[in-house]
């Protein structure tokens, strides 16, 4: 069985490290299992890249550039982020899809596989899956669509874009979705039970064959470590109640959900009976120390993590996770921690609840309550059986995320297809 994945970037970004750590999983079952990107921004031996020469490069980036910039010029500032699929490159002839068995699509935007080049590789004739990562594939442009429904429809009158209407933008990469779509065959993955109720409602999408099967994680990696002994890495006290919250945008970052984090941890920080000298905050992310808000308790700036081992050792550290996100899939930052037995505090909403089970491995707060997410941070603060908690987290992931597991719910669904695909 030869598989090849398509994504625009080489583990960048949540879809990416997923396109590989699936494609790690399958290649330790015995698949042969490629993944082919559109940019590399440096080689490696864990992806193959489209643009090899200069010439192909330079065309990668003018068009990642065009299709970034050109969206940014037409949206409002909302930053919520819209694709324009103006941009693309044909691949339907290249020899690696031409000797694959079945072809599995990702995370195609910035510049990659407008909709047109996507119904070229209908004429391959091979089964092909295409997993969701985000909105994008059944919307007229938005990848996170919090209460809009204009999906349902045809897209247009979209509340993202500066100029909207019946026939804007979004209706028009909606019909030029519809009519690439029409004679292209594909099975539709879905990460979460959320995301596959989702495509039901979609216009584009809804009659699509859909399977729920949830992105992987590196076990062996993301594992468990002596609580005392992984803060004492980070020169923090054991006795110190550690919290852990990944990357922060802004304050205004609408999409993570950055602002009701910082009310919750002011909520948490005036509460009865929970003292501020005990708690310490870790950030992680792409941003500077500068460019971070006041937070109300003494807090470290891990920066950009490039090392998964490191990363393992920094959620270890801390006695909870917290994640504000508005509207998430299936957030790695959630199964990492969740792998390496720490406990998360989220909203209920997306795909979080898929992995975080109330009360049991974590807590989930009522959308958009900062109250309430202060409220299962002070549980976790209070909880004498801390440890049963954290056990709970690590079984979730090794039950129903492991790369056994997961590996060999792909492999069923590519078996199947392949059988049914005329020869």
């Amino acid at each position: 069985m030869k598989i090849v994945h398509l994504n625009t970037y080489e583990g960048n970004g949540g879809a990416g490290r997923a396109c590989l750590r699936l494609s790690n999983a399958l290649q330790a079952s015995g698949v042969e299992s490629r993944v082919m990107v559109y940019y590399q921004f440096k080689e490696s031996d864990k992806a193959e890249a489209f643009s090899k020469t200069a010439l192909q490069k330079a065309g990668a980036i003018f068009n990642i550039l065009s299709e970034r910039y050109l969206a940014k010029g037409l949206v409002k500032a909302l930053k919520t982020p819209f694709s324009l699929q103006w941009f693309g490159r044909s691949i339907a002839k290249h020899p690696a899809l031409k000797e694959a068995d079945l072809i599995h699509i990702h995370w195609i935007n910035h510049g990659f596989l407008r909709p047109k080049d996507l119904a070229e590789l209908e004429l391959l004739d091979k089964p092909i899956v295409w997993t969701f990562h985000d909105s994008n594939a059944f919307t007229g442009g938005c990848h996170v669509r919090y209460s809009c429904e204009n999906y349902h429809q045809q897209c247009g009158n979209c509340p993202l874009l500066k100029i909207s209407g019946k026939n804007d933008i979004s209706h028009k990469n909606w019909q030029s979705k519809k009519k690439g779509y029409a004679n292209l065959g594909f099975h539709i993955v879905a990460p979460s039970q959320w995301m596959a109720r989702s495509v039901k409602f979609s216009s584009l999408m809804g009659a699509r064959e859909t399977a729920v099967i949830p992105n992987t994680i590196e076990t062996a990696v993301f594992k468990p470590y002596v609580k005392a002994e992984a803060k004492k890495l980070l020169k923090i006290s054991p006795e110190k109640f550690v919290l852990m919250s990944g990357f922060m945008p802004s304050k205004n970052d609408k999409h993570k959900g950055t602002s009701y984090l910082i009310d919750a941890l002011n909520d948490l920080a005036g509460r009865p009976g929970v003292i501020k000298e005990n708690i310490e905050l870790l950030i992680f992310g792409n941003k500077e120390a500068a460019e971070m808000p006041d937070f109300p308790f003494k807090t470290i700036f891990l920066g950009t993590i490039n090392n998964d081992a490191h990363l393992a050792k920094c959620y270890s550290a801390a006695d909870a996770f917290i994640t504000a996100s508005l509207e998430d899939n299936l957030p790695n930052t959630v199964m990492e921690s969740l792998a390496c037995a720490t406990p998360v505090v989220a909203f209920k909403t997306g795909g979080i609840p898929d992995m975080v089970d109330h009360l049991v491995n974590g807590y989930l707060a009522d959308y958009e309550s900062s109250e309430d997410l202060a409220t299962g941070i002070e549980w976790l603060y209070h909880e004498e059986n801390a440890a049963e908690i954290q056990k709970q987290a690590r079984l979730t992931i090794l039950t129903y995320f492991s790369e056994e597991v997961i590996a060999e719910k792909h492999i069923l669904l590519y078996q199947s297809l392949i059988n049914l695909h005329p020869r």
